[in-house]
């Protein structure tokens, strides 16, 4: 008897596996999966939007029950997507551990506890009858975009990363505070003792300087404070221009070490590319583009200047040939006999829903086939075959492109 896969033993692994690739998966807008992602969104929005406006006593007081049921439908949606989430985390973690392990992990991870704190102050709010601290709630829902934002989560990832360069900003700001306040304390306490008469007093002056807001409520008003002041001004440019610097550049990296991971998804899952070892495909990637074309959209007309190659990675597209109309869908590959011919699109090619392209241009195409014979081979095959049953490129054109290279020969 074959073992029972990790992760398979609640009654219905099936609907677990389903249900997880629903919450986890990122897919293209028309699935399910970012149906569900889209209401997850619009029930945030709602909620935040609700709480805000149940702060102001006017709105409260004419619309008080409908933004109580927004909130508590809010707090029952975040509440079954937590238990969901919950439910089919295990058996699906990098890690080879038990399922309480792998819940254990998730409720305990950021994105864990921000789910929980999405609903949780809420509903206890509510079951305690205290709805005028709700609003001071509204923001935590908010952080569940984070999920749902890549930028959201590079920036993050990106401030974690220079978490230690960051700590020592922090303290350098620090250190620059106390000498500024204990400098303008030792000059300005006699003549200013209400407003600079402690070193704490002096700090706030020193923070509402460095920090180049300068509300005015405490000012120097000795000639040496004043040089002080100067001094604490244009240091405080210093010290916002070294975190932003640091945060701005790690989230650069960050952006691009994110669209190095979606480029490799992509290609994985192109067949064509299966057999290639690491480091032939990270080459690959360097000459490859992404693209999004949307439900409907041309990608190509029949007649123009065949300049790419394209592999779909997810989607489907529609492919009109003068014989024929021919549908091309995830880990398939087309353009690449007008490439290899030299001629001109012989069929328009329309997305049939959202499609997410790898475009390999012209001149990076021959450059490639020409280092990679084992790929050279199966373009040519596929081609071949296409050709065999008519293709994306019309026989004429083929003839003609063939009696254009015999003419070029003689």
């Amino acid at each position: 008897m074959s073992p029972v896969p990790r992760g398979r033993g609640l009654r219905d692994p099936d609907l677990r596996d389903r249900l997880f690739e629903l919450l986890e998966h990122d897919p293209l807008a028309y699935s399910v999966g970012s149906r569900f992602i889209q209401v997850i969104i619009g029930v945030i929005v709602i909620n935040v939007a609700a709480m805000i406006l149940a702060s102001v006593p006017e709105l409260d007081a004419q619309f008080g029950t409908l933004f109580a049921g927004i909130t508590i439908l809010s707090v029952i949606v975040f509440a079954l997507e937590y238990a969901a989430r919950l439910w089919t985390v295990a058996g699906h973690t990098q890690r080879k551990a038990s399922a309480l392990s792998d819940r254990l992990g998730y409720a305990f991870s950021a994105l864990g506890i921000i789910d929980l704190m999405a609903f949780l102050p809420a509903a206890i709010v509510l079951a305690t009858g205290r709805h005028a601290t709700l609003a001071a709630l509204g923001v935590l829902p908010f952080f569940k975009l984070i999920r749902y934002s890549p930028a959201m989560r590079s920036l993050l990832a990106a401030v974690h990363a220079e978490r230690r360069a960051l700590i020592g900003c922090i303290v350098i700001l620090v250190g620059v505070v106390l000498t500024f306040a204990s400098l303008l304390y030792a000059i300005e306490r006699d003549v200013q003792p209400d407003k600079l008469g402690t070193i704490p007093q002096a700090m706030w002056w020193a923070i509402v300087t460095l920090g180049t807001v300068g509300y005015g409520d405490v000012v120097p008003v000795t000639p040496l404070g004043k040089f002080v002041s100067t001094f604490a001004i244009v240091s405080g440019f210093a010290m916002i221009a070294l975190p932003v610097a640091i945060i701005s550049t790690a989230f650069a990296e960050e952006v691009k070490r994110r669209d190095f991971v979606v480029t490799w998804g992509m290609l994985a899952r192109v067949p064509l590319f299966s057999h290639l070892s690491a480091a032939e495909i990270a080459d690959i990637m360097r000459l490859l583009r992404a693209r999004t074309i949307e439900q409907g959209e041309i990608l190509v007309r029949r007649g123009d200047v065949a300049s790419s190659m394209y592999f779909i990675t997810a989607g489907e597209v529609e492919i009109a040939l003068p014989s024929q109309q021919v549908r091309l869908a995830d880990g398939t590959f087309f353009g690449e006999i007008a490439l290899l011919h030299k001629t001109k699109r012989s069929g328009t090619v329309t997305a049939t829903r959202k499609t997410r392209l790898l475009v390999l241009d012209a001149q990076d195409f021959h450059a490639l086939i020409a280092r990679m014979p084992t790929l050279a081979a199966h373009v040519h095959n596929t081609a071949k075959a296409r050709l065999a049953d008519t293709g994306d490129l019309a026989a004429a054109e083929l003839a003609q492109a063939e009696k254009e290279d015999g003419g070029k020969a003689r």
